[in-house]
């Protein structure tokens, strides 16, 4: 199969169904989840794609580093935490009805998720041990999770409009936004040392600074839907801009550009900087995108 290109932006074809989020793994390649295939796949810059059989109705959705040289997704259908190597030796361990979702390494060795269906936080240790800690507040749909620069967690609450701190003993922090109904998903951190994250209602970009800060940046299309949020190089971070067929960037000055995606409709999700210092777009119409940045 050709794969389109815009001389900025280059999309690889691969096998399964549904590339959905994306990570850069220790062993200098790509792996992302295939939730509409139960897959989780693998392709090193370069070369082609291999794909890694799960159970088809899983529903691999999250995978981040762990903090034990091996990858680790969230199975939002099957109720479990995976963990691949990069061997392709698949461990998973499960989990009461939750509806994991985001996932990411602690600071204290161990892994971190969000329970969208239970308002809890979930930390399960390498040897597979899980302790959960529920959420001061209902219907709150935890989504995004990540490691923040204070020795604690940061997440998104989607249907509470807040975004959420936890430190490593369970204690939770809230903060509501100053949109209302704004329905934050993806959240990272920036290279100034604050979370940002996507608001995909809204249609902004938001960050928060670890006093509990918050600003709000509206896209130039606020119908753009921002799903995910990942930091590149220097002073950028990007966005996919789900219902636009667009990828977005913002400095940390606040600065908005974006690109538009070759293939029509290819529905952008996840995406990391990846080994070769290219950003990579996970496209749910079968695809991952390649796209140059600047000083690549």
């Amino acid at each position: 199969m050709t794969s389109p290109s815009t001389g900025r932006i280059t999309e690889h074809p691969v096998p399964g169904r549904g590339p959905y989020a994306i990570a850069a793994g220790p062993d200098q390649a790509l792996w992302y989840t295939l939730e509409g295939s139960g897959e989780i796949g693998r392709l090193a810059p370069g070369g082609s794609p291999k794909a890694f059989h799960l159970a088809a109705d899983c529903g691999p959705t999250i995978i981040a580093p762990g903090p034990d040289g091996a990858l680790w997704f969230t199975e939002s259908r099957a109720n479990r935490i995976g963990r691949i190597s990069v061997d392709g030796t698949v461990t998973e361990f499960g989990l009461r009805e939750c509806g994991p979702y985001g996932i990411t390494a602690g600071p204290d060795g161990a892994v971190w998720f969000t329970e969208t269906t239970t308002d809890s936080i979930g930390r399960i240790a390498t040897d597979g041990t899980v302790t959960e800690f529920p959420l001061p507040i209902a219907e709150a749909f935890p989504s995004a999770i990540v490691a923040g620069p204070d020795e604690a967690l940061w997440f998104t609450m989607n249907r509470a409009s807040a975004i959420g701190r936890i430190d490593l003993s369970g204690a939770v922090t809230l903060y509501e936004l100053p949109t209302p109904d704004a329905a934050p998903v993806g959240i990272t951190l920036g290279p100034d040392g604050a979370l940002w994250f996507v608001e995909i209602a809204a249609g902004q970009i938001g960050r928060i600074t670890v006093d509990g800060k918050i600003s709000e940046h509206p896209l130039p299309d606020r119908g753009a839907r921002p799903h995910a949020i990942t930091a590149g190089t220097s002073d950028v971070l990007w966005f996919s801009e789900w219902g636009a067929n667009r990828v977005g960037s913002i400095t940390v000055d606040g600065v908005i550009d974006s690109v538009a995606l070759p293939t029509p409709n290819s529905e952008p999700h996840g995406l990391t900087l990846g080994p070769d210092g290219a950003l990579w777009v996970a496209l749910e119409h079968g695809a991952l995108a390649r796209v140059v940045v600047a000083g690549e």
